[in-house]
């Protein structure tokens, strides 16, 4: 195919997924513009205010729903297809389902209401931030960079409410805290995805029978992911329609967690009878636990975080139809499902590119590694809810893929370090002596390797290493280069951090805006 046929192919493309996200847009005009439910006053911002709902729902699922699918795409566990359709339809049952019956009008409290006394302004205030939140998360998937839904809500609320009514109106520890969660949620989840890639890695991969391994250790990784999600879902997913405490979510959850270790225990065992003594076929082992993950985190994602799409609009549904400000407001089942079908459109039609870069440009993720960033994603939440720490689940996705590729960075640099002191020792010695020597280290467990290590220490110290210095740092480059994409990183963290300023500033240029058109 010639560059022109591409780049008419490419627009074509780009069209029909504009034609669908407009006629969607459409849709909501028509079905909101035909409502039996009576809305006197503001009628036509009424209408505009559940196009901008549904325009923000689309922006969600682009950008946001990737992090739970994106690294069962980039292990190759599921096709990009598979995928979507997974989030699809979880993402669209967690916000039916369990997505709750009322949310707040002001999102984690960062400004008081009460100090907004005029119910137009608080409907301008609301729309702006809901508008702002949406522009910048169309951006930031144009550029690529998953960046949370939630701090770019909080960031439009913040903006707007002050553009609305002053400094005075912010809650600056609550903001406080949410800023922290920009170091928090990535960190934690960078943590944690590694300590589980290293006990797979001590446990599994580096024993010399990694099937035999893979039988006694996969069934508890299994076991555990189901304590995991169980105890996630209960705690996140279906708070909103049944609320428990954490010790009868963990009990129920390690019941379920039990029962899953004694029924796949066999299966994995005859699975592994089948496959041979090889990296890639503990990999294999991995693929349903990961499909299932991907369905499980999609669930919870729909049910907690539709309010991030709808909560602002069922704000404005309810200030308009009952004209008064509420800290809490009912969320009639059309705004609902706005936010749903917006979740799965959005995902759809242009999920596609931010699933690959989660799932595949920033490191290369196998099943194992996609396995340990989908456990730190529920575990973070666990932890970090019953600490009292706000943190995002696209800084914690992200921050734990990181985790991943960091580790292994500094793996294959120990490797590489150990082999040059393997080839220092070994260098006055013939070549067949020498190869013979790496090939049993390399094939050896990772206490076996320890001990070859200790007795080559007692050896020749003197002799001159096979690597300059400058060798080795231009070998330790190349590895980081490979196993980190660096210019992901840098502008992936660029974006976390101008989220909440921009869309603080979007929010009051648009509050102003809005404000001065509307006032006679």
């Amino acid at each position: 195919m010639n560059l022109p046929t591409q780049a008419n192919s490419s627009l074509r493309t780009e069209a029909l997924k504009l034609g669908g996200a407009a006629l969607f847009l459409a849709g909501i005009v028509f079905f909101v513009s035909n409502m039996s439910v009576e809305v006197t006053a503001n009628h036509t911002f009424w209408i505009i205010s559940a196009v901008i709902g549904g325009y923000m729902a689309l922006n969600i699922g682009a950008n946001d729903v990737a992090n739970n699918v994106g690294p069962a795409v980039g292990s190759k566990a599921i096709t990009l297809m598979g995928a979507i359709c997974i989030a699809m339809v979880f993402e669209s049952a967690g916000a039916l389902l369990a997505g709750g019956e009322v949310v707040s009008t002001i999102k984690k409290g960062i400004i008081d209401p009460a100090l907004i006394n005029d119910t137009d302004t608080f409907i301008w205030l609301m729309l702006a931030a809901l508008l702002a939140a949406a522009l910048w998360l169309n951006i930031a998937t144009f550029l690529g960079a998953p960046v949370s839904t939630t701090h770019s809500i909080v960031g439009g609320v913040l903006g707007a409410g002050i553009a609305a009514g002053g400094f005075g109106i912010a809650n600056w520890p609550v903001f406080g805290k949410i800023a922290a969660s920009w170091v928090i949620s990535p960190l934690l989840g960078g943590i944690i995805a590694a300590c589980f890639l290293y006990i797979i890695k001590r446990n599994i991969t580096y024993k010399e029978d990694m099937l035999l391994s893979a039988k006694k250790v996969v069934p508890l990784l299994v076991a555990m992911m189901a304590w995991a999600f169980s105890t996630y879902l209960i705690l996140k997913g279906l708070k909103k329609i049944w609320k428990v405490d954490f010790m009868m979510a963990g009990s129920i959850g390690l019941a379920i967690a039990v029962v899953i270790y004694f029924l796949v225990r066999p299966l994995i065992s005859k699975a592994a009878e089948k496959l041979s003594n090889s990296k890639g076929s503990v990999n294999a082992l991995f693929t349903i636990p990961l499909i299932c993950a991907a369905a499980f985190l999609s669930f919870a994602h729909g049910a907690n975080d539709v309010a991030n799409a709808v909560g602002p609009l069922a704000a404005i549904n309810d200030a308009i139809t009952h004209g008064g400000i509420a800290k809490k407001a009912a969320i009639p089942i059309w705004i609902m499902l706005i936010g749903a079908l917006g979740l799965s459109i959005g995902l759809a039609l242009y999920g596609a590119k931010l699933i690959r870069t989660v799932g595949s440009e920033i490191t290369e993720l196998d099943k194992m590694r996609a396995f340990c960033v989908s456990m730190a994603a529920a575990i973070t939440v666990i932890i970090a809810s019953q600490l009292g720490l706000p943190v995002s689940s696209t800084h914690i996705a992200v921050g734990a893929i990181f985790g991943v590729g960091f580790l292994r960075e500094y793996l294959k640099h120990s490797e590489e370090q150990r082999i040059a002191s393997i080839k220092e020792h070994h260098e006055h010695l013939d070549p067949e002596t020498t190869t013979d020597f790496l090939n049993r280290f390399q094939a050896a467990d990772i206490s076996t390797k320890s001990a070859m290590l200790k007795e080559l220490k007692q050896q020749a110290k003197n002799s001159e290493t096979e690597f300059t210095k400058k060798e080795r740092k231009t070998l330790q480059k190349a590895y980081k280069e490979e196993l980190v994409q660096r210019s992901h990183v840098y502008k992936i963290a660029a974006a976390w951090i101008i989220t909440v300023p921009l869309s603080a500033i979007l929010a009051a240029m648009l509050y102003f805006m809005i404000r001065g058109m509307l006032l006679p």
